[in-house]
């Protein structure tokens, strides 16, 4: 995604956000075909994925995925359900706060970690068996982001997810 200039009044607006996110949940899912396993904290490693995830040896350009959490309960109405367990939706951090498409095309801090935006992640036909009938529309516009990861570092519940303005001061 090419950003607008810094400088220019689009590029600003898109640059201000009212506060940092913050990192409600994380999962990892060890092998294909078994759960998602919730943790309090896990190491994001550069140019891979994390670690105990099994796309960690992947091409890194889907290392880390992110969903927003105020979503949550839009995609459990959309589908129909009182709620979802971030487990159910396979992306491997929940973060509150901030508009996690906001950060489309930039880098930003979660914890320790510096992590690029790549794409946003769309929903697969798997929420069709994860949220029933309808579970892939429910989840689309709410899929979340995938990202890569630049530095490595440990991600923990509770850590704050702060943008990262300016890619080369950082």
């Amino acid at each position: 995604m090419t950003l607008p200039p810094a400088d220019s009044a689009l590029g600003k607006l898109m640059a201000t956000l009212p506060r940092p996110g913050r990192v409600e949940w994380i999962g990892v899912r060890p092998a294909r075909g078994v759960a998602m396993q919730a943790l309090d904290e896990v190491v994001a490693l550069a140019g891979a994925g994390l670690d105990g995830d099994r796309y960690a040896g992947g091409s890194g350009k889907r290392g880390i995925t992110l969903i927003q959490a105020e979503h949550l309960p839009v995609i459990a109405a959309l589908a129909g359900l009182d709620a979802v367990e971030p487990a159910r939706l396979r992306r491997n951090i929940v973060v509150s706060g901030l508009p996690l498409i906001a950060l489309k095309g930039r880098r930003f801090r979660l914890g320790e970690a510096l992590l690029e935006t790549t794409e946003e992640c769309d929903p697969c036909s798997m929420m069709e068996a994860a949220l029933g009938p309808g579970g892939y529309n429910a989840m689309r516009g709410h899929g979340g982001l995938c990202a890569r990861i630049v530095e490595g570092g440990a991600i923990r519940r509770g850590d704050a997810l702060i943008p990262v303005i300016d890619a080369s001061a950082d």
